[in-house]
């Protein structure tokens, strides 16, 4: 596995690749990897011929009073990982190389990436699209891999990539779970050994509410149902529990799920001084 810390080393060797035909999948990372990283960068080790995995925290996606200090960074461990999955190159780009002096542009997105995180993190959608599509156009995949866990962000890319004619293919990878439900994140690092055993609570609330909207129970009562099951859990805060359409998170009526509607429930908790975000999806019965 190569490992380019510039853009132009980056392009030299995917201009390589490209002289050859192959088809480039990329996959955009801020470390501390986990196996929910490693399926998504196999994904795009099966669906291309090459695969390129970055690493960077992205401080723009980091408001002055969260963690971008302390987010977990090991980055001889993240190599050693992304080679044993198959990765053919790591791009590991400095602040200053993504964003040098005189920097100034950014991409804002619409009310897609206003909603749940955007409301709780107003800052986030933006520092996002910006990084992700400096990524793709230093990078240029054919196919790109993003996880499920982040189900708004990958929507917000996807919306991105269709508004601004982005010649490349998003593709969403199911959520990597811990056996007991949780959904795997570098974040999970930051649980002592009882927020942990809460933590794992979280994926069981939304699941049942998911169950009891496909029996065609209220979303409103299925709503208030999981924010009850999670404050009983133990949790320290809930930032938004919600079911919204899957295509594009409009809000629902707080009615039963029309049959045959596909929903997402999602939430962000806080325990400790730990955020947590997950979804699962619903459906309707007919």
């Amino acid at each position: 596995m190569g490992v380019v810390r510039n853009v132009r080393a980056l392009r030299t060797r995917i201009a390589a690749w490209r002289a050859k035909g192959l088809a480039v999948g990329f996959v955009p990372t801020m470390g501390a990897l986990h196996e929910g990283h490693i399926s998504l960068v196999k994904t795009a080790c099966n669906l291309a011929d090459r695969a390129v995995a970055s690493i960077f925290v992205n401080p723009r996606q980091f408001a002055a009073h969260e963690d971008l200090a302390t987010y977990p960074r090991n980055e001889a461990a993240d190599l050693e990982r992304l080679q044993a999955a198959g990765c053919h190159l790591a791009y590991l780009p400095s602040p200053e190389e993504m964003y040098p002096p005189g920097f100034e542009t950014s991409v804002t997105p619409g009310p897609l990436g206003r909603a749940l995180e955007g409301e709780a993190r107003p800052h986030f959608f933006g520092g996002v699209a910006t990084v992700v599509c400096k990524l793709f156009n230093q990078v240029r995949p054919d196919i790109a891999v993003f996880g499920e866990k982040d189900y708004q962000q990958l929507l917000v890319v996807r919306q991105m990539v269709r508004d601004l004619d982005m010649p490349v293919e998003i593709v969403g990878a199911p959520i990597v779970r811990e056996p007991d439900g949780l959904a795997m994140s570098s974040r999970n690092a930051y649980l002592s050994v009882d927020e942990r055993k809460i933590a794992g609570r979280l994926n069981g609330a939304l699941r049942a509410a998911a169950e009891r909207l496909a029996q065609g129970a209220p979303v409103a009562e299925a709503m208030e149902e999981a924010r009850a099951a999670l404050r009983e859990a133990g949790f320290d805060g809930i930032d938004y529990v919600e079911t919204r359409a899957a295509a594009d998170l409009s809000p629902l009526e707080p009615g039963p799920l029309a049959p045959g509607a596909r929903a997402r429930v999602l939430a962000a908790v806080r325990i400790g001084r730990t955020r947590l975000i997950d979804n699962w999806p619903a459906e309707r019965k007919s």
